[in-house]
């Protein structure tokens, strides 16, 4: 399973995007958007996925 960003929610900080270490998440248009065949929830690399612990905003990355 993989992540999504929330865009109502997104405030466009750009945290995520620099924190994933599958290189999953691109700005598209004005949004974030994690890409599914790319995003591995972090498994094998870190405890909980990257982009939901750096996230200032609580339930924006969540899982798809």
């Amino acid at each position: 399973m993989a992540y999504k960003i929330v865009a109502s929610q997104c405030t466009v900080c750009g945290a995520c995007e620099f924190e994933c270490p599958n290189v999953a998440i691109r700005m598209k248009g004005e949004m974030y958007l994690i890409d599914p065949k790319k995003c591995t929830e972090c498994a094998d690399q870190f405890d909980t996925p990257q982009c939901a612990a750096v996230c200032p905003v609580p339930k924006t990355c969540i899982p798809a």
